[in-house]
This record gives C-alpha cells, structure tokens and sequence, in this order.
C-alpha cells in the first residue's frame, strides 16, 4: 500500500511571513516565563479603539448587523470612507472607487492579482513590508529593489524608478510606502508629482500603502491620488489600525478607479464574501465623529517618537533620524554590529533573550525588512515613555557585555556577521 501523501508546494514551502509577530511570540513566551521584556517589536498601537467606533460596533451586534453585506463594502462606508478622505487629501472621490476589506494588507495581493501576470516586474522600495514579496511571487513576477538611504531622508530614489521604467520591458507595478515602515521616511508632494511625470505614457500599477497617513510629522501627508498623472494608475490602501488604535477589527479599505475597484470587489466575493459589517460601522463612525480623539492619540506618538530619538541620540555609536513620520525609529547600529560581529537582528534578538537573565528589550533588526536594512534596529514607540528611556538604557549596557553576545553566537552562528 503506498504511504505517499501530498506535498506542499514550492511557494508553500518558501513562504515568508511578518518577521514582527514571530518576535512577539518569543516575547511573550519570556514574559510568562517571568522575564520583564520591554516590547517595542510590534506596530500596534497601546491605545484603545476610539470611543465612537466601540460603541457603534457594540450597537451593530445588538441590532442584528451580522449577517452578509455587498462584497465591495456597506453602501454607508463606502460613503463615509469617501466623504472622509475626500476632505482629508483636498479630492473628490466616489463611494465606487471605495472597496472594503478585513485589514490593508490583503490588498497587495488583490493588487497582484489586478495588475501582474507571471514575468512582469515590480519595482519594491527596501527595507520594505516584509509581506510584498510573497504577494508578488504569488504571480510569478520579478521583483526590482530600490534602496532607501539613511542620508536621503529613506525617500524614493527617483533615478532608479526612471531606469526601472527604461530598463524594464515588462514594468508593471510599483510598491510605495509613505510614511514608510520601517524607516520612518515619507515621500513628499514633489516626489510624488515627479515620480507621476516619470510614469505618464507607460502601463505601470502604483499600489500607495498609506496606513500611517495621520503620522506626518513634517508638513502634510502626501498621496498619490492628489496628483492627476497619477490618480488613474493608482490603488491606494489604508487602514484603521493605527490611526484608530482598530488593529484587532481588522478593517481596511482602498480607494482606486471605479474599473479596478469593481475588479477587486470580485475579487473579495470569490475569496473573503464581505468584510463584517460589524466592523464596518465602527469604522464609519470612527471616520464620521473621532477625529479629536484621533489627533490626540497622535500628538502622543509624536512625543514617544521624539522622547527615543533624543535618549538614542545620546549614544555614540548610534546614527538616528527624526523620522518624518510613524512611529517608528529606524538607528543605525552598524557600529555596534561590527564591533560586536553581530548582523542587527541578532542584536535584537540578543536584547531580548541573552544580555540580561531577568530582563530584555524585544525590537527587530532592520535585515527583517531586507538586507538594505541590515545595521540597523526598528523599535516601535507602544510603551509608556518611561520604558522607552529605559529601553535604551538597557541597549548601551547590553552592548558592552560581549562576552555575552560571544555566548549568544556560540549558540546562534546565524546571527554572526561576517566581514
């Protein structure tokens, strides 16, 4: 009798994932086991949800809104998603270019699947989201790096984006992030409306990931559907997770012309049916009344970001940036990397699991976003202000234990650098 059973496939077996929530499991596996771990790894917000979207959504269970909904969305959101955004970028948009989905992130692989067929090639600004590439590999495509450079503010090199259009028979798709995860960079009005001249006469896709859009904290946010040479090729994604403190709801929405946005509702009834309608009307009302509870909750971000940056700075074998948005900082540690021979996230994870037996500090090292990122560490601002600070302090004394860290590449050989 044969015992033979199926195979994953190849992509299957290859498959990467978000580095952040495997670092999150390790965190809280310490904590239970005792430890007290600083948790800057994870890009959630420590605020509750807004309080307009708790209680509409515990109104939408009592009254019955649990069963099906349109594919594309409640006719209500979709509404209110237009009105809204409208207003905040200075556009008129269409509850027909409005699709509802459970988060932001299913929208890169509808995006590949609108615009990608096997061959085509995607341009990838690096570090980058680390769920980018599965979604484009999903479709056979190349994927095209471009690095974001600590000295260039991590803005978009346009140069490279020109050549990418030049060099590139089948260029048909470019992934942007601004404010950008993990850097912190944010890609002003200027660079858009060139990158829309660079584009104009070619058929390249721009998916825009915007989730941090009320996170700019130098001038306003910029998006690509506020430029007409760009509007038509664009689908722009966002989420209610960090500008709601809404990450466990699992709402998101994009905004893209009618024919594309018709596609990806198609796309949402062959493989989710709808997005809960529960959760939709706590985010419509979270759009339609929230926006001081909003702004107030990122007034906090901006002084957790700017409260690490300053303690950071004050190490001398650290480079850091204000970031121009997130709240996210992005040092670089190559210093302390190389005199230490270690890559940036085994740093990370020396910090959380082998430079204190009774405490840690959990971030993640920037090659989780792509080699472009490694020396340098992503640290989330989530805790209290206090445990930033001492954060900090807890990596300049661990960076002096290295017979420590040569304990922790005995045992981890991975995470050595090698010259």
């Amino acid at each position: 009798m044969s015992t033979a059973t199926p195979s994953l496939s190849r992509f299957a077996q290859g498959l990467r994932t978000e580095t952040a929530f495997d670092v999150l499991a390790v965190a809280r596996r310490l904590k239970a086991q005792g430890k007290d771990v600083i948790e800057l790894q994870i890009g959630d917000s420590p605020f509750n949800s807004t309080a307009g979207a708790l209680r509409a959504g515990v109104e939408a269970i009592q009254q019955g809104a649990t069963h099906y909904c349109p594919s594309p969305g409640l006719p209500s959101f979709r509404q209110s998603v237009a009105r809204f955004l409208g207003r905040e970028l200075g556009i008129q948009l269409t509850p027909e270019e409005v699709v509802a989905a459970p988060g932001a992130k299913v929208f890169e692989q509808f995006f590949c699947e609108a615009f990608l067929d096997p061959g085509d090639a995607v341009l990838v600004f690096t570090p980058h989201f680390p769920t980018y590439l599965p979604n484009i590999e999903r479709r056979g495509a190349t994927i095209v790096f471009s690095a974001l450079r600590q000295e260039n503010e991590f803005r978009p090199n346009l140069d490279e984006v020109r050549a990418f259009v030049r060099n590139h028979p089948r260029a048909r798709g470019i992934f942007l992030n601004s404010p950008h995860n993990p850097t912190g960079g944010v890609a002003t009005r200027e660079d858009l409306e060139n990158l829309g001249t660079i584009l104009e006469g070619t058929e390249v896709a721009l998916l825009s990931d915007e989730p941090y859009m009320h996170m700019v904290w130098r001038g306003a946010h910029a998006s690509p559907l506020q430029v007409p040479s760009l509007r038509q090729r664009t689908m722009a994604v966002y989420t209610f997770s960090k500008s709601y403190s809404m990450s466990g709801w699992r709402l998101g929405y994009a905004v893209a012309p009618p024919v594309v946005a018709d596609s990806i509702s198609r796309m949402i009834n062959t493989s989710l049916s709808c997005t809960p309608p529960i959760v939709q009307l706590a985010g419509q009302a979270a759009l339609d009344g929230d926006h001081s509870e909003r702004d107030g909750q990122m007034a906090q971000f901006r002084r957790k970001v700017e409260l690490l940056v300053g303690a950071l700075r004050k190490h001398p074998e650290i480079e850091v940036l204000d970031p121009a948005g997130t709240f996210y900082v992005f040092p670089k540690v190559e210093k302390i990397c190389r005199r230490l021979g270690i890559r940036s996230h085994g740093l990370a994870m020396y910090l959380l699991e082998h430079a204190d037996d009774s405490k840690g500090v959990a971030c993640l090292g920037g090659e989780c976003f792509g080699e472009a990122g490694q020396g340098f560490l992503r640290f989330s601002c989530a805790e209290p202000d206090e445990r930033l600070l001492e954060a900090v302090a807890f990596l300049t004394e661990a960076a002096k234990r290295s017979d420590r860290v040569d304990a922790y590449l005995a045992k981890n050989p991975r995470y050595r650098l090698v010259p």
